[in-house]
């Protein structure tokens, strides 16, 4: 089964209050309960196990768990997947990175299959992915700073796609959280790393909702796979520059091992099987940066398992330490400057004068 755009929509429990928190916040409480719900740990987690941790610590645990989140089921029982959106969470501290990754998952609206639930469930906010494409992206160019509520519900009062009798509650909560979640900062044509980590995150949710199905994923089918889930057209605004990319991450995505990157045991059984006599052992768990040459703004972090695999892909290793001051110029200095001296080792020499190639080069 997969959604298509004449599909009914149900907002199901999207109509009930959260408790976002003040406006400032972001989605910190969507941050924190998915912390508590997994307890600090990145493996699947009993369904039933995640909601009472987050039931126990004062928050609301449908909305993460039905909107957000990917559900599974496993030999009878019910699972939530720890994929990149988790990883994130689990990793690093809350902000708008976060933010924007999150708002991103919630409109791919892949949340799999659990006992009981409703079969719209496993594509649940198919509501707000239309409006996204329909409005904020093809009437508004992603420029939402005046999108309001009475905007939001206008477009679902005329559209019979949408199945409920009340259209209110919905558009309120939805407006707050477009703003609260900076889906503003879609906008941005250039690769930003929040993007870099949804277009992972895409693929993981797209390939475990592929499984629902009995369907294999094989890596040669990734792109078809993103395709599939109009990563493009609920990413922000299309650029060059992020189609350019798109090849690049998606070859890291697949020399990782798609999600079996969180698993070190398999991550370094991969190495050795790509990498013949690399013998790699991590030295550490601390993530790390991975940087493509090609555009430095192609930044991923990664399990520090995945350090060869980057390698493979054609990336550079960056510490996290010095990411936090990632100079893009600098960066691309440096790689030039390595680039000439090895050409210079090798013997290789220009033939040709600088006023040549200008006349080769210049408009006629």
């Amino acid at each position: 089964m997969a959604a298509d755009s004449k599909q009914r929509w149900f907002p199901g429990s999207f109509t009930k209050n959260f408790s976002w928190g003040p406006k400032g916040d972001g989605l910190k409480q969507l941050h924190e309960a998915i912390k508590v719900g997994f307890d600090g740990q990145m493996a699947d987690v009993p369904r039933s196990e995640f909601r009472s941790r987050v039931t126990n610590s004062g928050r609301i645990d449908f909305i993460p768990a039905n909107f957000f989140l990917f559900n599974q089921q496993q030999a009878g029982t019910d699972w939530i997947v720890a994929d990149e959106l988790v990883y994130q969470a689990l990793n690093f501290k809350h902000s708008d990175e976060f933010d924007k990754l999150a708002l991103f998952a919630f409109n791919l609206s892949l949340a799999g299959k659990w006992r009981g639930a409703k079969t719209y469930q496993r594509y649940p906010a198919l509501w707000s992915k239309y409006f996204l494409i329909e409005t904020i992206g093809q009437k508004f160019n992603w420029d939402s700073s005046n999108i309001s509520a009475k905007t939001i519900e206008k477009y679902f009062q005329n559209d019979p796609r949408y199945q409920a009798q009340t259209t209110t509650k919905l558009s309120t909560n939805l407006n707050y959280l477009y703003h609260n979640g900076n889906l503003l900062g879609f906008k941005n044509s250039v690769v930003e790393r929040w993007w870099v980590s949804a277009l992972f995150l895409a693929l993981d949710r797209a390939i475990e909702d592929r499984k629902i199905d009995g369907k294999i994923s094989p890596e040669n089918s990734y792109n078809e796979i993103l395709a599939s889930t109009l990563f493009h057209s609920i990413s922000g605004s299309r650029s060059l520059e992020k189609d350019l990319a798109v090849p690049h991450i998606i070859e890291l995505y697949s020399a990782c091992g798609s999600r079996e990157r969180f698993d070190d045991d398999a991550t370094l059984e991969r190495t050795s099987e790509l990498i013949p006599n690399s013998n790699f052992l991590p030295n550490s768990n601390i993530p790390f940066g991975a940087v493509h040459a090609s555009n430095p703004n192609i930044v991923k972090i990664l399990p520090r398992a995945c350090a060869m695999l980057a390698v493979y892909a054609g990336y550079t290793q960056i510490d996290l330490e010095e990411l936090e001051d990632f100079d893009v110029m600098s960066f691309v200095e440096t790689k030039t400057f390595n680039a000439l001296n090895r050409l210079k080792e090798l013997g290789i020499r220009s033939t040709i004068s600088v006023k040549d190639l200008m006349r080769l080069t210049r408009d006629k």
